[in-house]
């Protein structure tokens, strides 16, 4: 058991769209699209239960985190403080699960959705270990957390997000990007890999070098935050405009 939660890994890698893979992507997929079902099934009961599961889950899932890096003295404010955009949104969604904060629904549901996906696709940062160690697994149960609670407050609860929350949150994103420039700077750190390319392989590789791939990133982030509003700009377009949410 003891070499599920070593600090030095030493069984085979993990396999990028491997069998294990995979079968974490197909779960995480079914978990989604169950909500289809769900929504008309669950009654508020069900709905408060299954909100405070979600929030005490993902919390302890990353307390978990913090504790075996601890643990193993690899904690550090250069790497494990909650400044990167998945973990600071992991914080966020649990406040927001219990709250049904929309302001924070904005940010789970864009923040959180699309660096969520990006994560359990190409999950680098734990790459050197494999199922079932602890690392990888706590990796994909944040992440699938992360995506499964965007889609539930969706799907379940109602919520969507509108023209104006993609506005503000590419806008707080930006503004969020800069406070952490300066921060890396401070600290030595590379919160929001802005300050430099990660030492273990990421989609980063494949764009400019630095800074030029800051610029890159806001691209992409855009074109992510409007592929994720598509749906509902689509609804929009077929249905009358409804009141948003505030």
């Amino acid at each position: 058991m003891e070499k599920y939660f070593a600090l030095n890994y030493e069984g085979t890698t993990f396999e990028l769209f491997g069998t294990q893979h995979l079968i974490a992507l197909a779960i995480i997929t079914l978990c989604c699209f169950s909500y289809l079902y769900f929504r008309k099934a669950w009654g508020e009961k069900e709905r408060n239960i299954v909100r405070w599961v979600f929030a005490i889950a993902i919390v302890v899932n990353e307390s978990a985190l913090h504790i075996w890096s601890a643990y193993w003295g690899i904690w550090n404010i250069q790497t494990m403080l909650p400044l990167h955009a998945c973990a600071v949104i992991i914080w966020l969604s649990s406040y927001m699960l219990i709250t049904k904060n929309y302001t924070i629904y904005e940010l789970v549901y864009f923040m959180g959705l699309g660096g969520a996906m990006q994560a359990v696709l190409t999950p680098a940062d734990a790459a050197a270990y494999n199922f079932p160690h602890f690392r990888i697994m706590q990796t994909f149960i944040a992440h699938g957390l992360l995506i499964n609670i965007a889609i539930y407050m969706t799907v379940v609860e109602g919520f969507r997000p509108t023209l104006q929350s993609f506005k503000r949150v590419f806008i707080w994103t930006n503004i969020y990007m800069i406070v952490i420039f300066f921060l890396n700077l401070a600290i030595g750190s590379n919160y929001l890999f802005i300050a430099y390319k990660p030492n273990f392989p990421t989609l980063l590789d494949m764009l400019a070098p630095w800074p030029w791939y800051i610029f890159e990133l806001e691209a992409i982030g855009f074109a992510i935050f409007f592929i994720l509003y598509i749906p509902f700009l689509i609804k929009d377009w077929r249905t009358p405009q409804q009141q948003p949410l505030s």
